[in-house]
């Protein structure tokens, strides 16, 4: 897979990202079939500002659920607010009840968009 493709599959994996729920970059990268890749998921999403139509990347965070990419989003507090927006607690950079709202693609992920990916 070439890192166009799988940038396409990060933003396709993030557009099934549930309101109110977060995913981890290494849990996205796992799904893709590429799991030592998360870096490289997290550069996929800092790319997704570049007119890639609307990319929740906001409901993206680390294995821990810090809010690691909270830079990119232009002001240090608009990922806090974007998922608070939905509902989900954050304390100092972090998701609090993160394993209650953490959203698995292996395991979550529609089946007709799974089939996409065993394909390719």
């Amino acid at each position: 897979m070439t890192d166009t493709g799988f940038f396409d599959g990060v933003y396709q994996v993030v557009r099934y990202i549930p309101y109110g729920r977060v995913s981890t970059y290494g849990a996205i990268a796992r799904y893709l079939g590429s799991p030592q890749s998360a870096r490289m998921v997290g550069w996929a999403l800092n790319k997704s500002f570049d007119g890639k139509g609307f990319i929740p990347a906001h409901r993206v965070v680390n294995r821990f659920g810090l809010l690691t990419g909270k830079h990119y989003f232009g002001y240090s507090d608009t990922m806090k607010q974007l998922l608070e927006s939905e509902g989900i607690i954050v304390k100092n950079d972090q998701i609090l009840d993160f394993d209650r709202i953490f959203w698995d693609p292996v395991k979550e992920m529609p089946e007709a968009e799974a089939e996409i990916w065993k394909d390719a």
